[in-house]
């Protein structure tokens, strides 16, 4: 599996400044995701948490293009998903989580989604937060996302999945060791 130590998530200052200013243009192109949010406020708060900010370069570097999606006014966090149109092409061919992997026999993919997510920080989206992020625009037009799934579920081996076909959303189950070419996973982070 490959898993990355917090070491890797640590950023140059030019590494930095290159991620705050693909964020910038990304946050001001795209109001509708974030309205009444400024800029200025957002890049303080990952100014001063370092170790989220290597985990939302993580998520650009594997194709994720982090955007905020929200403000949690209770706790003061940002909260931002993946917003890339399709499920981030670093994050694919993967099945579920470790148990699934173990239980292939062969062919089995390089990586899971859960431990990925855990790798770069991140966790996946809920059923309600993909929900939300749809509400946001056209995603997964083309391919599929795993997200977080019941206890009771993925008990009996199963695992959820969602996309956009035909104008609607859909939620989808499979087995927690399938894995797709178009099926990768999107995360959330709290900053």
């Amino acid at each position: 599996m490959n898993n990355m130590s917090s070491n890797k998530r640590e950023l140059s200052s030019e590494q930095r400044e290159e991620l705050f200013e693909t964020l910038k243009v990304r946050f001001e192109k795209n109001m509708n995701r974030h309205k009444g949010l400024e800029w200025a406020k957002v890049q303080a708060k990952l100014e001063a948490n370092t170790e989220r900010l290597g985990s939302l370069n993580e998520m650009e570097r594997t194709g994720g293009e982090p955007d905020v999606v929200d403000y949690d006014k209770k706790i003061g966090e940002y909260i931002f998903y993946d917003c890339s149109a399709e499920s981030p092409k670093g994050r694919r061919s993967i099945c579920y989580d470790g148990e699934a992997l173990e239980s292939r026999k062969s062919h089995k993919p390089e990586n899971t989604a859960m431990d990925m997510a855990v790798a770069m920080g991140i966790e996946l989206l809920t059923e309600e937060q993909y929900l939300a992020l749809q509400q946001l625009g056209n995603f997964d037009t083309k391919t599929s996302s795993w997200i977080i799934i019941p206890a009771e579920i993925r008990k009996l081996g199963g695992a959820l999945f969602c996309d956009r076909r035909y104008g609607k959303v859909f939620v989808y189950h499979n087995g927690a060791d399938s894995y797709y070419a178009a099926r990768g996973f999107r995360g959330s982070l709290r900053v």
